[in-house]
């Protein structure tokens, strides 16, 4: 049996084709009878609009290409839920690729976000490659997620205040007596805004404060390594602030295998507040990096540039906050700092 078509439904419901159309495009256009009984034929017969067809006639594919920099990165969870709230309730679908594959892979997957017409594009995190973004943000509305680069004419960037979430671990850290307290920083713009920021902070508060920067590279071997780095020292840090919340378990480990109990010997805090940070047996400070925010105000910039793509690019910053939980607490002997 041919599956139902269209005309079908407007025949079981008395009306025209373009009532139909109407009726399934949500159009406030239609009394109420008329949209019940178009909804009613659309139920018995099982009808299902056909996408292709759609698209052709609207010249829109409903489609929202994902370009993530790495799909194992948890905080990219609570984003995508963000960003899907927001399109789903338009209507439109995202299509995921991993950009870790794509380096592996050497391929453009921009490219096939163009060459599927899709109707926007958001890139998740920080990818190499900015030209081939900047090819695509010629082509469809584009907006960067979760990172502060590439710069580029047209093209919204919409992130946490990094800035500020360092600082706020930094002052904690501080706060509960530390004066030691290194950093394993991370890469690119945001790398550079959190190491910045921290290094910031501890110039605020005089000679007696010292900062360590260990370089890391966002992985949890990456965490271990400058941890195991950082305690081999003979002045080693009584904290760690890590650039995220994988870096922060893999300083967790090391901590542990070199015999120091957390936070009583070394105080860790995280950054991004994923799962992980959550979980009862890690239950990591960390600073909460907005995703699920960030990834719904990355949404909207992305339709209101569909709806104008004119418009210059502009950098939204979602506001970040300190979760307190069990990886810190003031320095093995000494006592908080007064405020």
């Amino acid at each position: 049996m041919r599956p139902p078509t269209i005309r079908d439904v407007a025949e079981r419901a008395g009306v025209s084709k373009s009532l139909v159309s109407l009726v399934l495009r949500g159009s406030d256009q239609v009394r109420p009878e008329k949209r019940q009984a178009v909804l009613a034929a659309v139920e018995e017969l099982g009808y299902r609009p056909n996408a292709a067809a759609r698209s052709l006639s609207e010249r829109r594919t409903r489609t929202v290409g994902v370009l993530l920099n790495d799909m194992r990165n948890p905080w990219f969870v609570e984003l995508l839920e963000g960003l899907n709230s927001v399109l789903h309730a338009r209507g439109l679908h995202m299509l995921l690729a991993d950009g870790h594959l794509n380096r592996r892979l050497g391929e453009d997957l921009t490219r096939t976000f163009t060459d599927l017409r899709v109707d926007g594009l958001i890139a998740v995190g920080t990818l190499p490659g900015p030209e081939m973004l900047r090819t695509a943000a010629k082509q469809v509305p584009t907006v960067v997620a979760g990172a502060r680069e590439p710069v580029l004419p047209g093209v919204d960037i919409v992130a946490g205040d990094d800035e500020h979430g360092a600082r706020l671990a930094t002052e904690h850290l501080i706060g509960l007596g530390h004066r030691r307290i290194a950093h394993i920083a991370g890469q690119g713009v945001v790398g550079e805004l959190r190491r910045r920021s921290f290094e910031a902070v501890m110039r605020e508060h005089g000679p007696a404060a010292t900062a360590i920067v260990e370089q890391g590279d966002l992985t949890e071997e990456g965490g271990y390594r400058a941890t195991v780095r950082l305690l081999s020292a003979r002045e080693r840090p009584t904290a760690i602030f890590a650039f995220n919340d994988i870096a922060c378990v893999g300083a967790l480990s090391a901590a542990e295998e070199l015999g120091l109990q957390v936070p009583r010997d070394l105080s860790l805090v995280g950054y991004d507040n994923t799962y992980l940070a959550r979980l009862r047996h890690l239950w990591l400070t960390t600073v909460d990096n907005a995703g699920h925010d960030v990834g719904r105000r990355a949404a909207q910039c992305l339709l209101d540039r569909i709806d104008d793509p004119a418009r210059p690019g502009e950098v939204v910053l979602s506001a970040p906050a300190l979760e307190v939980r069990g990886t810190t607490g003031p320095p093995r002997g000494g006592p908080p700092l007064s405020r």
